[in-house]
């Protein structure tokens, strides 16, 4: 989907990465940027528009949903009601992630990874899966215009994976011709940036040699 999210019509499943709750407030709290303290509420409401409009029965959070185990515990009572209201009537898993390893104190199933046959969800990509579906990496990529170029957060996917795009607000990203995404994806991998609507283009970057295995 355009917004960052994938949309498993046929499981009526509707899988996000990388939420970052409370990004904003771990980074004041370690005496960075004083960033406006609305990440969560936005993520949240972006997150609500494509639940309704894919009136999605089940929910994946691939890991990195808080910020931190802080932030987990920190969320205002505002922002836990909202969780809890998407959560409603919804199958909710949350995958752990290595900025929340540990079991959160909020409604849904907690797990290391989620096999749906023949897809598996977990949060780090494994170089020797096949049929994976993985965020972590938080890839962008950019892109020429008339005016210049843009950049974008970007789903990157061949025929072994799918590495999601960060769906939280302040989220950053890899570019994705770093050497950590090249190494993961096979030539023929495209980049589909997000954004008004999802564009695919090949993997910036990524171009097939001797040492690729095909």
């Amino acid at each position: 989907m355009p917004s960052g999210a994938l949309f498993w019509p046929s499981q009526s499943l509707l899988c996000v990465s990388d939420l970052h709750f409370g990004k904003s407030e771990r980074i004041a709290r370690l005496g960075g940027a004083m960033l406006p303290p609305y990440d969560t509420r936005d993520t949240l409401s972006r997150l609500e528009k494509d639940l309704a409009r894919t009136r999605a029965k089940s929910v994946i959070c691939l890991g990195d949903s808080f910020d931190d185990s802080i932030a987990a515990r920190g969320i205002s009572e505002q922002e836990f009601t909202w969780i809890t209201r998407l959560q409603a009537g919804r199958h909710w898993v949350w995958i752990e992630g290595n900025h929340d390893p540990g079991p959160l104190a909020i409604g849904g199933t907690h797990l290391a990874e989620l096999p749906l046959p023949p897809i598996l969800f977990r949060h780090i990509a494994d170089p020797g899966s096949a049929g994976e579906i993985s965020g972590h990496y938080h890839p962008k990529a950019r892109v020429k215009t008339k005016g210049g170029s843009i950049t974008r957060p970007c789903f990157l996917v061949d025929s072994d994976r799918i590495i999601m795009p960060a769906y939280g607000s302040y989220t950053g990203g890899l570019r994705s011709d770093d050497p950590a995404l090249a190494r993961l994806m096979r030539p023929e991998a495209l980049a589909i940036l997000t954004g008004n609507f999802a564009q695919a283009i090949p993997m910036p970057g990524r171009r097939k040699s001797l040492h690729d295995d095909v």
